[in-house]
């Protein structure tokens, strides 16, 4: 698909300098621009590519103030990053927008699809489950039974969503997502094996909610695992039984959340971040990557790092004083050598 500066301009409420005519027809990194793809610049230390690039457009701030001859018709908004995001979304949205039904495919006939849907190749949807308007489902979705989808949905291929399992509008899951899974519930017995806890609860995940390929949300013991509206999560996260994770709070890849921990609204967890169970979390707190969590952290927009994590002012002090632990061992090696060599031998 063409578009030209023009339209680009007027989705993004900019203005254009140069050919409002010319065309573009894909996108581009502002240092490997082609004729006829669009690039943007928004950071300073990108700025000298701007003056070579062959990209035919060029999304830049209002206030960009070229130092040399600008070849490409640019387009100026209030903020070029968050223009170029919503062209991306844009882009997105046109390449991906399926509908209609492949063969071969299973769908209950309990089941409830809403209008213009897209169910691929060997999707599977069970008894009772309601899917709203606008949902895609990508080849070989699980659904299982009584699940509720909510509109304007996208589960990628792959994904498997248990039963009794809530999704509301505007979520995106990717491919290898497990939804619903059984917690892990063992009680030891005398004679040293597992007795299996039956899981029966379910997974709520709200409005607007992203997750990552691989991600995996167990069900609740009883009640529900809840990922509150806007959470945003990465690959290959665990997100265990009973598990709550406040409204806009975004976590890294590799990070595992054991049971019944309760994470506030608008926090970040870094990479491989390990917390433990039944712990409570407050809102906007930060964790650095590949820390242990291991006590609750009460303080609202804390910032921790450290395996035991503790505030990160006093963690970079430790550090430097763990990287200086040679150094020091030597000194008091030297130190204990001549307070040895001082004494004298003393008659008895």
């Amino acid at each position: 698909m063409e578009f030209t500066a023009q339209q680009i301009a007027d989705l993004l409420e900019g203005r254009v300098e140069g050919d409002p005519n010319v065309k573009v027809s894909r996108l581009s990194k502002i240092e490997e621009g082609e004729p006829g793809s669009l690039t943007f610049l928004a950071n300073p230390k990108y700025e000298e590519f701007i003056y070579n690039t062959k990209a035919s457009l060029v999304i830049v701030n209002e206030a960009f103030a070229p130092e040399h001859a600008v070849h490409s018709t640019l387009v100026r908004v209030k903020d070029a990053y968050k223009s170029f995001a919503i062209l991306l979304d844009t882009y997105n949205k046109i390449i991906q927008n399926k509908t209609g039904r492949e063969e071969p495919n299973y769908i209950s006939k309990s089941a409830q699809i809403g209008q213009n849907p897209y169910i691929g190749a060997f999707v599977y949807v069970g008894e009772n489950t309601i899917i709203g308007d606008n949902v895609k489902l990508y080849p070989g979705v699980y659904i299982g039974d009584n699940v509720k989808i909510g509109s304007d949905t996208t589960i990628f291929a792959g994904v498997k969503i248990y039963s009794e399992t809530i999704i509301g509008k505007e979520c995106r899951i990717h491919s290898g997502v497990v939804i619903g899974g059984d917690g892990f519930g063992f009680a030891p017995q005398d004679d040293s094996n597992y007795l299996k806890v039956a899981q029966i609860g379910n997974v709520i995940i709200e409005d607007y909610v992203e997750i990552g390929s691989n991600t995996t949300i167990d069900r609740a013991t009883l009640g529900s695992t809840i990922i509150r509206k806007g959470v945003k999560l990465d690959n290959l996260i665990q997100v265990a039984h009973n598990v709550e994770i406040g409204d806009h709070t975004v976590i890294a890849a590799q990070t595992g959340i054991a049971g019944s921990t309760k994470i506030g609204r608008f926090c970040m967890i870094g990479g491989q971040v390990g917390i433990v169970g039944h712990l409570v979390i407050a809102d906007k707190v930060k964790i650095a990557a590949q820390s242990g969590v291991g006590s609750n952290l009460t303080k609202e927009g804390e910032i921790i790092q450290g395996s035991p994590a503790f505030p990160i002012g006093d963690y970079k002090k430790s550090y430097v004083g763990f990287r200086k632990l040679p150094e020091i061992m030597s000194k008091l090696e030297e130190l204990e050598k001549l307070i040895k060599e001082s004494q004298f031998p003393t008659n008895g």
